[in-house]
């Protein structure tokens, strides 16, 4: 299951060199990961009521192509692979014109909430993952 989330760029996400602040690269990456949570059923509330919460442990982010304010940008999520305790989701960030400016790989972690340590991830999570090598 892909997800797309379209955001435009405003004036609050330039820096002093006239272009999106890297970080706000990774917010929007977020904000495409909560969609793609939100598309699949999988609200923090139907993690908590498994007793699990996920865990970004490590973002590869590469930055392709600026962004400038009033850009339309489109961001897809999609699985990539998973293992016992952790997945990982691939993301892109293109632009209206149809230009990558940025894409990556981020790997999350389910977490026991009351042991705080990692835990096999769920059926209903790792179902997506084994649809895609289909």
């Amino acid at each position: 299951m892909e997800a797309k989330l379209d955001i435009i760029v405003r004036s609050t996400e330039i820096d002093v060199n006239g272009h999106v602040n890297n970080a706000k690269y990774l917010e929007y990456l977020e904000w495409g990961r909560e969609e793609w949570y939100e598309q699949a059923g999988l609200h923090y509330n139907v993690f908590l009521g498994m007793g699990i919460q996920t865990v970004t442990v490590n973002i590869n982010i590469s930055y392709r192509k600026e962004c400038k304010q009033g850009d339309k940008l489109t961001v897809t999520t999609a699985p990539e692979q998973v293992g016992r305790t952790s997945y990982v989701l691939k993301q892109q960030i293109v632009n209206n014109r149809g230009e990558l400016c940025a894409d990556a790989l981020v790997t999350s972690v389910t977490m026991d909430v009351e042991t705080r340590k990692s835990r096999e991830v769920p059926e209903q999570l790792r179902k997506f993952f084994e649809h895609e090598k289909s």
